[in-house]
């Protein structure tokens, strides 16, 4: 499947499709609205329904699967590992974490990581260092530390992230919310500034806002947050689990403005679309104020995980992947911003990862989305009819022009 004619297919759920479908529906929460399709394979960027139609993934599990699906090399360093050992728990030693540990801290240029699973538990393990330090080392009163977050962010949905959230559907009905954190305009720093005071101890942004459409700061931003943070003793924490390892051209989004954060926060992809991995990465200054027993998880860092872990970190240190996006940049920029001509009214572009406006008078997001799907590309609404497009960067540049035909045509049909 290879032009956008060839890809017209309609996914109007029936047979074992709709079978699968109505299982989720009955037996699992509603904690999500999926298209009606229902994938059992997927190699490179492609993907394939349980009837054997063929997709190409535009999302990329929300950049989870920056290296596509089933990546042979990650796929075979797993079935060796699951051939060994897979879990020890933190109790004991194993022979995969201090590699794994030691070469990412090497490609993130810190002293010391914190292994764990999920996206949102390396989040709350910065937020909970962050706080750390700013006790044991700034110097902050008990239980006064404050964070200064961005609106319009999204760093999870546990209880304390929620907290901060500007999302009302990801925020209604969980309080009562945690204190300690003071939201203010994304990109503003005049209003981060006005935010901190003496019990300020971070600030936490997302270099680019993934989940918001792909929203880009303003020039400069990131360096002004940079200086603020080191010039009021204010640790900068980067939540890179979406913009990091290689999506935007770039090892990480921060590097971009040359900027290096006091604490990367990554996931998704460091699992190779195979695991949950994550972690948090500083120097020592930082993570030593974290003692036996005063944080830790079951899962994290364990043989499997450390062992896929590991395997990126040797992928993305070559710089191929980042190159890559870099070149995949060339092709979606052009192509989407010859949209505004279709109904498109903002393209935002940064590597191998896109956001589009939808004229709200045409169409919803989800509405768009529904469309491709019925074209053979899959990509995801993020609010109200903002769309966004993050194929895995092994997708080819003939993939690119499929997906910004099946785009076009979806607006115009």
């Amino acid at each position: 499947m290879t032009t956008a004619q060839e890809s017209t297919i309609t996914t109007r759920a029936d047979g074992p499709a709709r079978e699968h479908i109505d299982l989720v529906e009955t037996y699992a929460a509603h904690n999500y609205h999926p298209l009606d399709v229902v994938i059992s394979r997927g190699e490179g960027a492609w993907v394939t329904d349980v009837e054997g139609r063929r997709y190409l993934d535009a999302l990329a599990g929300y950049s989870a699967l920056n290296f596509g699906h089933s990546h042979p090399r990650l796929v075979e360093r797993a079935k060796n590992q699951l051939d060994h050992l897979t879990l020890t728990s933190r109790a004991f030693h194993s022979d995969q974490l201090g590699p794994f540990a030691r070469d990412l801290a090497a490609l993130t240029c810190k002293d010391m990581i914190l292994p764990m699973n999920t996206g949102a538990e390396a989040v709350e393990t910065a937020l909970k260092v962050a706080r750390r330090w700013g006790y044991d080392v700034k110097g902050v009163a008990a239980d006064q530390a404050n964070i200064v977050t961005m609106a319009g962010n999204f760093h999870g949905r546990t209880s304390t992230i929620v907290s901060f959230s500007t999302d009302e559907d990801a925020r209604r009905a969980y309080g009562p919310y945690m204190p300690g954190f003071r939201v203010v305009p994304y990109g503003d720093v005049a209003a981060i500034e006005e935010a901190i005071d003496a019990n300020t101890v971070a600030v936490l942004l997302e270099p680019i806002q993934g989940e918001g459409g792909v929203l880009i700061p303003p020039d400069g931003f990131l360096r002004e947050v940079r200086e603020l943070c080191s010039r009021r003793s204010v640790l900068m924490v980067a939540d890179e689990v979406q913009s990091g390892l290689a999506r935007t051209g770039r090892t990480f989004a921060c590097d971009h403005e040359d900027v290096v954060p006091d604490v990367y926060v990554m996931g998704k992809a460091l699992g190779g679309g195979i695991m949950p991995v994550s972690a948090i990465a500083a120097n020592r200054d930082v993570l030593d104020v974290i003692t036996p027993g005063s944080h830790g998880s079951t899962f994290g860092g364990n043989p499997l995980a450390s062992a896929i872990g590991h395997e990126v970190v040797a992928m993305l240190a070559t710089g191929e992947f980042q190159e890559r996006a870099a070149q995949m940049e060339q092709i979606l920029r052009p192509g989407l911003e010859e949209l505004t001509a279709h109904g498109v009214v903002a393209v935002r572009v940064r590597g191998a990862w896109a956001g589009l406006d939808v004229d709200p008078a045409l169409m919803t997001g989800y509405e768009l989305c529904r469309r491709m799907a019925d074209r053979g590309v899959l990509a995801k609404d993020a609010h109200d009819s903002t769309i966004r497009l993050a194929p895995p960067l092994v997708a080819s540049d003939e993939d690119l022009s499929l997906m910004i035909d099946v785009v076009r045509d979806s607006l115009t049909a």
